[in-house]
């Protein structure tokens, strides 16, 4: 059963503990907020695209991506909408792991990464972001599959680590959901919600929401 007084006693500790950014507040539970449907998921047909500037635009079919080693990270995330939720466990691929194993290989000129999801939705991150600790091309939370509301069956996820203050930490939807392709790119070049008036780094601690 749901309990304020609990709720509000737990967020004033995440406060304390400097871990609850300036604007937002803690959530019991994690909303499922999306732009469009949720998409069918056919894994025979599935595959993960990488192109751009890369020394050999490649895929990962399902199969190949899931024999790839794994990463599993504690994080806190920070919706745009205001919500928080803290020591959510992530299980997934990092983006440094393709790129030790020799299967990405980025050119020199490339400094950013547009992230291309279902229906055509994107948005986008610096590449140095999508190469720290805290960012992940997801297939589990808390020990179990994504469900399809939340991203099944790979979503990129970015959040903070506690102590990590060395860590960028942008809003929750520069981890798109439903993510089918990354693109390598010289020139910074605004997704759907960053073209819609979001704002283009969004630091969770300068609560950057909005360009206005």
């Amino acid at each position: 059963m749901f309990n304020p007084i609990k709720r509000k006693a737990e967020e004033d500790k995440m406060r304390a503990a400097g871990r609850l950014p300036p604007g937002q507040s803690l959530t019991a539970r994690f909303p499922v907020l999306h732009y469009g449907p949720v998409p069918p998921a056919d894994l025979t047909n599935w595959d993960l695209k990488f192109w751009g500037l890369v020394d050999e635009p490649f895929s990962l079919n399902w199969q190949k991506f899931n024999q790839l080693p794994r990463t599993i990270i504690q994080m806190d995330l920070h919706c745009v909408t205001r919500w928080s939720v803290f020591d959510s466990i992530w299980e997934g691929v990092k983006l440094s792991t393709l790129i030790e194993y020799d299967l990405l290989k980025i050119k020199p000129e490339a400094a950013y990464v547009l992230q291309h999801a279902e229906y055509g939705y994107t948005t986008n991150l610096p590449l140095k972001v999508m190469l720290q600790e805290n960012f992940l091309l997801a297939t589990h939370l808390n020990g179990t599959p994504l469900t399809p509301e939340h991203g099944f069956p790979l979503r990129a996820v970015v959040g903070a680590i506690p102590d990590r203050d060395d860590l960028e930490t942008p809003y929750l939807w520069k981890g798109a959901k439903w993510l089918r392709g990354l693109e390598f790119l010289s020139e910074d070049q605004m997704g759907f919600w960053e073209q819609a008036g979001y704002h283009n780094q969004g630091d969770v601690w300068l609560e950057q929401r909005t360009r206005i």
